[in-house]
């Protein structure tokens, strides 16, 4: 019998290599190709991971940004009513003085100032700080996907700290400069308007207009108002730089980066501003 099944393997011994070689080559393709769908799973796993973990990262420093900008609209409105206080002149409107008329015409100037200041600054207040805080969450990021172990925080606590102090330039030297050229606007746009006149609202919209490119049309850009023109303006506060120092030095730049990007693409994409007639 053995003798029998012997022969029968020498007959078709090359049957047998063939077969033995194509199913080793099947077992083994099949082993590669599950391995290979393994790690593109794994892959796709963990792209999806990182990019929900991205989502996730992005959406906490948007909700962040918007509770900030919430804090801060109360320091900003004092800082408003502070620089153009029209609730003197009303009461003072009270008391029938003989100069009534120019202080209507003041109440004119300073009440559009004030509401014109208000949805620039607000703006200027929101931009400024979604540009701090997307890029301080993107060095928060690139922080928790390093090793903690071996690499330095890129931006640690007191470096955001005195980056996000920079916001105080907007509440106070870049406010005082965005009302005065506010109001130079509209001064020059309502002054010879009279107080019984009244505004259709394609009138309101064309005065609108005429102000916002007056303003927007100054030399200095929008982006002047929310940081200070001072680069080194920490140098000037101590004999030497610190580390810390200098990684603040290059957040204000490439907050600055961002600022006159988006302001030069504004620009392009602008609308043509209405011509005013003679």
């Amino acid at each position: 019998m053995f003798s029998a099944t012997w022969n029968f393997i020498k007959r078709h011994r090359r049957k047998f290599i063939y077969t033995g070689a194509v199913i080793g080559g099947i077992y083994f393709l099949g082993k590669y190709a599950q391995k290979k769908i393994r790690d593109i799973q794994e892959r796709e796993a963990n792209e999806y991971i990182a990019q929900a973990r991205r989502q996730f990262h992005f959406e906490s420093n948007q909700r962040t940004c918007n509770m900030t900008v919430l804090s801060m609209l109360p320091s900003l409105k004092e800082a408003i009513v502070t620089q153009l206080n029209s609730e003197c002149l009303t009461a003072l409107l009270k008391t029938k003085p003989a100069n009534k008329l120019e202080i209507w015409e003041d109440l004119k100037i300073i009440s559009f100032t004030r509401t014109i200041v208000s949805v620039y600054s607000t703006c200027l207040l929101v931009v400024l700080l979604r540009v701090q805080l997307n890029i301080i969450g993107g060095y928060l990021y690139l922080d928790n996907s390093a090793n903690k172990n071996t690499v330095a925080p890129l931006a640690p606590p007191d470096v955001q700290q005195q980056y996000l102090s920079s916001i105080q330039h907007l509440l106070g030297d870049g406010l005082i400069e965005l009302i005065t050229v506010v109001k130079k606007a509209v001064q020059n746009s309502l002054e010879s308007m009279s107080l019984k006149q009244s505004l259709s609202l394609l009138e309101l919209e064309q005065q609108i207009s005429w102000i916002r490119a007056e303003v927007e049309g100054s030399e200095r850009p929008l982006s002047w108002y929310i940081l200070a023109d001072d680069q080194e303006a920490l140098a000037d506060q101590a004999c030497g730089l610190t580390e810390n120092d200098v990684m603040t030095i290059r957040l204000l730049n490439e907050t600055r980066d961002l600022l006159d990007r988006r302001a030069t693409l504004r620009s392009h994409d602008a609308p043509e501003q209405p011509i005013r007639s003679l």
